[in-house]
Protein backbone atom coordinates (compact mmCIF):
# COMPACT_ATOMS: atom_id res chain seq x y z
CA UNK A 1 0.00 0.00 0.00
CA UNK A 2 2.77 2.34 0.90
CA UNK A 3 4.72 1.45 -2.34
CA UNK A 4 1.70 1.87 -4.66
CA UNK A 5 0.99 5.39 -3.56
CA UNK A 6 4.28 6.93 -4.70
CA UNK A 7 4.02 5.17 -8.08
CA UNK A 8 0.47 6.39 -8.67
CA UNK A 9 1.43 9.91 -7.61
CA UNK A 10 4.36 9.92 -10.07
CA UNK A 11 2.17 8.79 -12.95
CA UNK A 12 -0.44 11.41 -12.15
CA UNK A 13 2.22 14.12 -12.14
CA UNK A 14 3.62 13.06 -15.55
CA UNK A 15 0.15 13.06 -17.12
CA UNK A 16 -0.51 16.55 -15.81
CA UNK A 17 2.75 17.88 -17.25
CA UNK A 18 2.05 16.36 -20.68
CA UNK A 19 -1.45 17.89 -20.73
CA UNK A 20 -0.14 21.34 -19.85
CA UNK A 21 2.52 21.19 -22.59
CA UNK A 22 -0.02 20.13 -25.23
CA UNK A 23 -2.37 22.98 -24.31
CA UNK A 24 0.46 25.52 -24.52
CA UNK A 25 1.54 24.30 -27.99
CA UNK A 26 -2.04 24.49 -29.27
CA UNK A 27 -2.41 28.05 -28.03
CA UNK A 28 0.84 29.11 -29.74
CA UNK A 29 -0.23 27.59 -33.10
CA UNK A 30 -3.62 29.25 -32.88
CA UNK A 31 -2.09 32.62 -32.10
CA UNK A 32 0.33 32.40 -35.03
CA UNK A 33 -2.44 31.40 -37.43
CA UNK A 34 -4.60 34.28 -36.31
CA UNK A 35 -1.79 36.77 -36.77
CA UNK A 36 -1.21 35.57 -40.34
CA UNK A 37 -4.93 35.90 -41.14
CA UNK A 38 -4.95 39.38 -39.74
CA UNK A 39 -2.00 40.43 -41.86
CA UNK A 40 -3.64 38.98 -44.97
CA UNK A 41 -6.99 40.60 -44.36
CA UNK A 42 -5.73 44.03 -43.33
CA UNK A 43 -4.46 46.30 -46.11
CA UNK A 44 -0.82 47.28 -45.87
CA UNK A 45 -0.30 50.79 -44.57
CA UNK A 46 3.41 50.88 -45.34
CA UNK A 47 4.77 52.34 -48.60
CA UNK A 48 7.71 50.60 -50.20
CA UNK A 49 10.51 53.05 -50.75
CA UNK A 50 11.58 53.40 -54.41
CA UNK A 51 14.86 51.79 -55.39
CA UNK A 52 17.82 54.08 -55.21
CA UNK A 53 18.99 55.52 -58.55
CA UNK A 54 22.46 54.12 -59.26
CA UNK A 55 23.42 57.49 -60.76
CA UNK A 56 22.02 59.55 -57.91
CA UNK A 57 25.43 60.04 -56.36
CA UNK A 58 26.64 61.86 -59.47
CA UNK A 59 23.96 64.57 -59.37
CA UNK A 60 24.85 66.64 -56.29
CA UNK A 61 24.84 70.36 -55.97
CA UNK A 62 27.81 72.45 -54.98
CA UNK A 63 26.52 72.65 -51.38
CA UNK A 64 26.19 68.88 -51.10
CA UNK A 65 22.41 68.62 -51.48
CA UNK A 66 20.69 65.26 -51.58
CA UNK A 67 20.48 63.15 -54.76
CA UNK A 68 17.69 63.70 -57.27
CA UNK A 69 14.75 61.28 -57.03
CA UNK A 70 14.82 58.23 -59.28
CA UNK A 71 13.18 58.55 -62.71
CA UNK A 72 9.76 56.97 -62.99
CA UNK A 73 9.82 54.73 -66.10
CA UNK A 74 6.22 53.69 -65.71
CA UNK A 75 4.83 56.61 -67.74
CA UNK A 76 7.42 56.43 -70.53
CA UNK A 77 6.14 55.29 -73.94
CA UNK A 78 8.33 52.60 -75.50
CA UNK A 79 9.40 52.61 -79.19
CA UNK A 80 6.90 51.07 -81.54
CA UNK A 81 3.81 52.62 -80.04
CA UNK A 82 1.39 54.95 -81.77
CA UNK A 83 2.61 58.39 -82.83
CA UNK A 84 1.73 61.35 -80.62
CA UNK A 85 -1.21 63.52 -81.69
CA UNK A 86 1.05 66.41 -82.73
CA UNK A 87 3.34 64.28 -84.96
CA UNK A 88 3.91 65.52 -88.54
CA UNK A 89 1.93 63.80 -91.27
CA UNK A 90 4.46 61.75 -93.32
CA UNK A 91 2.50 62.42 -96.51
CA UNK A 92 1.76 66.08 -95.81
CA UNK A 93 4.47 67.43 -98.14
CA UNK A 94 4.54 64.76 -100.89
CA UNK A 95 1.93 66.31 -103.22
CA UNK A 96 -0.16 63.17 -103.05
CA UNK A 97 2.68 60.73 -103.71
CA UNK A 98 2.85 57.77 -101.34
CA UNK A 99 5.35 55.00 -100.89
CA UNK A 100 2.97 52.12 -100.26
CA UNK A 101 0.34 52.71 -102.96
CA UNK A 102 -0.22 54.72 -106.10
CA UNK A 103 2.43 56.88 -107.73
CA UNK A 104 5.61 57.16 -105.70
CA UNK A 105 7.89 59.02 -108.12
CA UNK A 106 7.62 62.26 -110.00
CA UNK A 107 6.58 61.45 -113.59
CA UNK A 108 8.97 62.33 -116.37
CA UNK A 109 12.13 62.21 -114.24
CA UNK A 110 14.44 59.30 -115.26
CA UNK A 111 15.88 57.16 -112.49
CA UNK A 112 19.59 57.00 -111.80
CA UNK A 113 21.65 54.42 -113.69
CA UNK A 114 24.15 52.48 -111.62
CA UNK A 115 27.70 51.81 -112.78
CA UNK A 116 26.98 48.27 -113.97
CA UNK A 117 24.16 49.59 -116.20
CA UNK A 118 26.30 52.04 -118.18
CA UNK A 119 28.03 51.11 -121.43
CA UNK A 120 31.74 51.81 -121.75
CA UNK A 121 34.33 51.73 -124.51
CA UNK A 122 38.05 50.99 -124.30
CA UNK A 123 40.92 50.65 -126.77
CA UNK A 124 44.20 49.23 -125.51
CA UNK A 125 47.43 48.83 -127.41
CA UNK A 126 49.47 46.20 -125.62
CA UNK A 127 52.27 46.47 -128.17
CA UNK A 128 52.81 48.75 -131.12
CA UNK A 129 56.49 48.29 -131.86
CA UNK A 130 59.32 48.02 -134.32
CA UNK A 131 61.34 44.79 -134.18
CA UNK A 132 65.01 44.60 -135.14
CA UNK A 133 67.00 41.43 -135.88
CA UNK A 134 70.62 40.66 -136.83
CA UNK A 135 69.80 39.63 -140.37
CA UNK A 136 67.88 42.80 -141.01
CA UNK A 137 64.49 41.13 -141.08
CA UNK A 138 62.93 44.12 -139.38
CA UNK A 139 59.17 44.29 -139.01
CA UNK A 140 56.38 46.20 -137.32
CA UNK A 141 54.11 44.34 -134.90
CA UNK A 142 50.84 45.28 -133.27
CA UNK A 143 48.68 43.75 -130.54
CA UNK A 144 45.44 45.68 -130.04
CA UNK A 145 42.28 45.00 -128.09
CA UNK A 146 39.03 46.98 -127.99
CA UNK A 147 35.74 46.36 -126.24
CA UNK A 148 32.35 47.98 -125.84
CA UNK A 149 29.60 47.08 -123.39
CA UNK A 150 28.65 46.86 -119.73
CA UNK A 151 30.47 45.43 -116.77
CA UNK A 152 29.00 41.97 -117.36
CA UNK A 153 28.62 41.72 -121.14
CA UNK A 154 30.74 43.28 -123.84
CA UNK A 155 31.79 42.94 -127.46
CA UNK A 156 35.55 42.36 -127.76
CA UNK A 157 37.79 42.78 -130.81
CA UNK A 158 41.39 41.50 -130.76
CA UNK A 159 43.90 42.10 -133.53
CA UNK A 160 47.52 40.92 -133.71
CA UNK A 161 49.92 40.76 -136.63
CA UNK A 162 53.27 41.50 -138.31
CA UNK A 163 54.00 43.81 -141.22
CA UNK A 164 57.32 43.48 -143.06
CA UNK A 165 58.50 45.31 -146.18
CA UNK A 166 55.11 46.94 -146.54
CA UNK A 167 53.31 43.60 -146.67
CA UNK A 168 51.12 41.86 -144.12
CA UNK A 169 52.94 38.67 -143.24
CA UNK A 170 50.41 37.26 -140.80
CA UNK A 171 47.48 38.50 -138.75
CA UNK A 172 44.92 37.17 -136.33
CA UNK A 173 41.62 38.98 -135.79
CA UNK A 174 38.98 37.87 -133.31
CA UNK A 175 35.44 39.05 -132.66
CA UNK A 176 34.23 37.81 -129.28
CA UNK A 177 31.42 38.14 -126.78
CA UNK A 178 32.82 38.54 -123.28
CA UNK A 179 30.82 37.68 -120.18
CA UNK A 180 31.98 38.21 -116.59
CA UNK A 181 31.86 34.99 -114.56
CA UNK A 182 33.94 36.16 -111.57
CA UNK A 183 35.22 39.50 -110.24
CA UNK A 184 38.45 39.19 -112.28
CA UNK A 185 37.56 36.75 -115.06
CA UNK A 186 35.66 36.90 -118.36
CA UNK A 187 34.70 34.05 -120.60
CA UNK A 188 34.92 34.77 -124.33
CA UNK A 189 33.11 33.17 -127.24
CA UNK A 190 33.29 34.12 -130.91
CA UNK A 191 35.17 33.73 -134.19
CA UNK A 192 38.77 34.13 -135.38
CA UNK A 193 40.09 34.89 -138.87
CA UNK A 194 43.72 34.39 -139.95
CA UNK A 195 45.11 36.33 -142.91
CA UNK A 196 48.50 36.91 -144.48
CA UNK A 197 50.68 34.51 -146.42
CA UNK A 198 48.74 31.50 -147.58
CA UNK A 199 44.99 30.95 -147.52
CA UNK A 200 42.87 32.52 -144.80
CA UNK A 201 41.50 30.36 -142.02
CA UNK A 202 38.34 30.72 -139.97
CA UNK A 203 37.90 29.38 -136.46
CA UNK A 204 35.36 29.21 -133.68
CA UNK A 205 36.92 30.58 -130.50
CA UNK A 206 36.22 29.93 -126.83
CA UNK A 207 38.44 31.06 -123.99
CA UNK A 208 38.96 32.89 -120.74
CA UNK A 209 40.80 36.09 -119.85
CA UNK A 210 41.48 37.71 -116.52
CA UNK A 211 43.71 38.50 -113.59
CA UNK A 212 45.09 35.52 -111.67
CA UNK A 213 46.28 35.63 -108.05
CA UNK A 214 49.48 37.61 -107.50
CA UNK A 215 48.52 39.93 -110.40
CA UNK A 216 49.35 37.68 -113.33
CA UNK A 217 47.39 38.62 -116.46
CA UNK A 218 46.43 35.43 -118.26
CA UNK A 219 44.62 34.63 -121.48
CA UNK A 220 43.85 31.16 -122.87
CA UNK A 221 41.73 30.49 -125.96
CA UNK A 222 40.91 27.31 -127.83
CA UNK A 223 39.94 27.21 -131.51
CA UNK A 224 38.13 24.77 -133.79
CA UNK A 225 38.31 25.16 -137.58
CA UNK A 226 37.13 23.36 -140.68
CA UNK A 227 38.76 20.11 -141.71
CA UNK A 228 39.30 19.02 -138.11
CA UNK A 229 41.81 21.76 -137.36
CA UNK A 230 42.25 22.76 -133.72
CA UNK A 231 44.49 25.28 -131.99
CA UNK A 232 45.32 26.64 -128.55
CA UNK A 233 46.91 29.97 -127.65
CA UNK A 234 48.12 30.85 -124.14
CA UNK A 235 49.52 34.23 -123.14
CA UNK A 236 50.67 35.63 -119.80
CA UNK A 237 52.32 38.77 -118.46
CA UNK A 238 53.31 40.38 -115.19
CA UNK A 239 54.20 43.94 -114.20
CA UNK A 240 57.17 44.69 -111.92
CA UNK A 241 56.97 48.26 -110.61
CA UNK A 242 60.56 49.47 -110.27
CA UNK A 243 59.12 52.89 -109.48
CA UNK A 244 55.64 54.34 -109.82
CA UNK A 245 56.37 55.11 -113.49
CA UNK A 246 59.20 52.78 -114.51
CA UNK A 247 57.74 49.31 -115.08
CA UNK A 248 59.37 46.09 -116.26
CA UNK A 249 56.97 43.64 -117.92
CA UNK A 250 57.84 40.01 -118.69
CA UNK A 251 55.58 38.47 -121.34
CA UNK A 252 55.30 35.00 -122.88
CA UNK A 253 53.08 33.43 -125.55
CA UNK A 254 52.62 29.83 -126.74
CA UNK A 255 50.70 28.52 -129.78
CA UNK A 256 49.70 24.89 -130.35
CA UNK A 257 48.00 23.27 -133.35
CA UNK A 258 46.23 19.93 -133.61
CA UNK A 259 47.32 19.04 -137.17
CA UNK A 260 49.72 20.13 -139.89
CA UNK A 261 48.76 22.98 -142.20
CA UNK A 262 51.53 23.10 -144.86
CA UNK A 263 49.79 25.83 -146.87
CA UNK A 264 50.33 28.24 -143.99
CA UNK A 265 53.62 26.78 -142.79
CA UNK A 266 52.22 25.41 -139.54
CA UNK A 267 53.07 22.05 -138.00
CA UNK A 268 51.36 19.89 -135.42
CA UNK A 269 52.07 20.40 -131.71
CA UNK A 270 53.92 23.37 -130.25
CA UNK A 271 54.31 25.60 -133.28
CA UNK A 272 55.53 28.96 -131.98
CA UNK A 273 56.69 30.44 -128.68
CA UNK A 274 58.02 33.80 -127.60
CA UNK A 275 59.22 35.32 -124.33
CA UNK A 276 60.53 38.79 -123.68
CA UNK A 277 61.08 41.74 -121.36
CA UNK A 278 59.85 45.26 -121.98
CA UNK A 279 60.83 48.26 -119.89
CA UNK A 280 58.44 51.18 -120.18
CA UNK A 281 58.17 54.63 -118.68
CA UNK A 282 54.63 55.88 -118.07
CA UNK A 283 54.44 59.59 -118.75
CA UNK A 284 50.80 58.98 -117.90
CA UNK A 285 48.91 55.78 -117.19
CA UNK A 286 47.57 55.98 -120.74
CA UNK A 287 50.80 56.51 -122.64
CA UNK A 288 54.13 54.74 -122.12
CA UNK A 289 57.04 54.26 -124.57
CA UNK A 290 59.19 51.19 -124.02
CA UNK A 291 62.23 49.26 -125.16
CA UNK A 292 62.93 45.56 -124.75
CA UNK A 293 64.25 42.27 -125.99
CA UNK A 294 62.39 39.16 -127.08
CA UNK A 295 63.33 35.60 -127.97
CA UNK A 296 61.04 33.91 -130.49
CA UNK A 297 61.16 30.51 -132.08
CA UNK A 298 59.38 27.87 -134.13
CA UNK A 299 59.33 24.20 -133.19
CA UNK A 300 58.66 20.81 -134.77
CA UNK A 301 57.29 20.75 -138.29
CA UNK A 302 56.75 24.51 -138.12
CA UNK A 303 60.51 25.02 -137.75
CA UNK A 304 61.06 22.81 -140.78
CA UNK A 305 58.71 24.94 -142.87
CA UNK A 306 60.52 28.12 -141.78
CA UNK A 307 63.95 26.73 -142.70
CA UNK A 308 62.65 25.49 -146.04
CA UNK A 309 61.73 29.09 -146.91
CA UNK A 310 65.18 30.36 -145.91
CA UNK A 311 64.20 31.72 -142.51
CA UNK A 312 65.59 31.17 -139.03
CA UNK A 313 63.69 29.01 -136.59
CA UNK A 314 65.15 30.82 -133.56
CA UNK A 315 65.93 34.51 -133.34
CA UNK A 316 66.43 37.33 -130.87
CA UNK A 317 64.61 40.59 -131.52
CA UNK A 318 65.19 44.04 -130.06
CA UNK A 319 62.00 46.04 -129.81
CA UNK A 320 61.01 49.67 -129.33
CA UNK A 321 57.44 50.86 -129.22
CA UNK A 322 54.64 52.43 -127.29
CA UNK A 323 51.88 51.11 -125.04
CA UNK A 324 48.64 53.08 -124.75
CA UNK A 325 44.99 52.88 -123.83
CA UNK A 326 41.96 55.17 -123.72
Amino acid sequence: MSKALPTRALATTLLALVSVAAQAQAQNDHAAHGQADAQTAAPSTQTVAPAADPHAGHATSASGSTAAPAMDHGNMQMQGGSAPPDARDPHGYSNGLTLGSGDYAVPGVPRLMLADEHRFFSLRGETLERRFTRKGDDSTAYDLQAWYGTTYNKAVVKAEGDIAKGKLEESRTELLWGHAVAPYWDTQLGVRVDNGEGPSRQWLASGIQGLAPYWFELEATGYVGSGGRTALRVEGSYELLLTQRLILEPRAELQFYGKDDPERGIGKGLAEASAGLRLRYEFSRQFAPYIGVERAGSFGRTADYVRAEGGRAQQTRWVAGVRFWF
